[in-house]
């Protein structure tokens, strides 16, 4: 089988409102909904039990399993017995929280190894927020740009993008440029609103979702809304 469908969310996990989009995903794959909510270990044991519950409730609106992974450390990251409830997934999510501890806990590990396995064998992949930030080579800071930046998972090598886009930067074009003015060469930065995402399909991306993503081309910025083609980097 070819890759699966990969979103990169900017906020809604498991909300209603982000049904539809996660529906899609899971079109002729297994009803097999794997969550994991790693991203929120950092604070605390009822903020994960909350996207255990809220991802349940998805599951059950969308008549498919929902099969929680609890990956809290690396060497959960790395226990076969935790990482094979992975396997035959299919959609996996990565839900939001802390993209330094998601991205430190799952680097180089068993279970990021499944996890690209079984979305490079036709499962669906999604991230949201943090989980979105995680798949790039490098994860930066929202709250504080510039600073150095955590190794991320690499899943999407050209591409990072910059979640709760519209909350965090809005409109203000000077902002906006500075964001995402690249800062490597080889990487695309886009900006993701909130209740929005990129949806990598048949080696096109395009915009679901209510708000808008936004890309600096040739110095100039354009936003891009639902159902429309954004010109960012194939995956090979």
């Amino acid at each position: 089988m070819s890759r699966g469908a990969l979103a990169l969310v900017g906020s809604g996990e498991y909300l209603e409102a982000m049904a539809g989009l996660e529906a899609s995903l899971l079109v002729g794959r297994p009803p097999r909904y794997v969550q994991i909510a790693t991203a929120a270990v950092p604070d605390g044991p009822r903020v994960v039990a909350k996207w255990w519950r809220l991802g349940g409730e998805q599951a059950r609106r969308l008549g498919v399993t929902a099969v929680t992974i609890d990956i809290a450390s690396r060497d959960d990251a790395n226990n076969p017995e935790v990482v094979e409830q992975i396997r035959g997934a299919g959609l996996i999510y990565l839900s939001g929280g802390k993209p330094d501890f998601l991205a430190t806990t799952l680097r180089a590990t068993l279970a990021a190894t499944v996890i690209e396995e079984e979305w490079h064998g036709g499962a669906a992949l999604a991230g949201c927020s943090a989980g979105a930030m995680v798949m790039a080579p490098t994860v930066p800071h929202i709250r504080r740009l510039g600073e150095s930046e955590t190794l991320g998972l690499n899943w999407t090598p050209h591409l990072r993008v910059i979640p709760h886009f519209d909350y965090f930067i809005g409109s203000d074009d000077t902002k906006v440029m500075d964001v995402l003015h690249s800062r490597d060469d080889a990487v695309v930065a886009c900006g993701v609103d909130e209740m929005t995402a990129l949806v990598h399909r048949d080696q096109e991306w395009r915009v679901a979702g209510e708000g808008c993503a936004t890309l600096v081309i040739d110095g100039v910025i354009q936003r891009f809304s639902d159902g429309e083609l954004i010109p960012l980097p194939r995956l090979n």
